[in-house]
């Protein structure tokens, strides 16, 4: 079945850098798009990055020149690099994919982001 598992979240200074993964498993990895979406509390998710099977890449306004996502088809691993982080980019990051036939999206656990002095 589709697993994906995220880490590298923490918490990290205003103008600090994080590096997210999600590993994944259970599906073609080098033919889906992966996303990253994230959820601060009392809001709505939102899509932060995805990255095509042919890595092209698209940004939410708020992250564009900050953050940079990227997949490794050999290690079945997409990761957001955080850098510049603000406070307002606090929230719990999760990984998405979705299977195109079905339109079924799958997730993620999650892993929290928390930017603060």
């Amino acid at each position: 079945q589709v697993q994906l598992v995220e880490s590298g979240g923490g918490l990290v200074q205003p103008g600090g850098s994080l590096r997210l993964s999600c590993a994944a498993s259970g599906f073609t990895f080098s033919s889906r798009s992966l996303g990253w979406y994230r959820q601060a509390p009392g809001k709505q998710r939102e899509l932060v990055a995805v990255i095509s099977s042919n890595s092209n890449t698209n940004y939410a306004d708020a992250v564009k020149g900050r953050f940079t996502i990227s997949r490794d088809n050999a290690k079945n691993t997409v990761y957001l690099q955080m850098n510049s982080l603000k406070p307002e980019d606090t929230a719990v990051y999760y990984c998405q994919t979705r299977n195109v036939w079905s339109s079924r999206d799958y997730w993620g656990q999650g892993t929290q982001v928390t930017v603060s002095s």
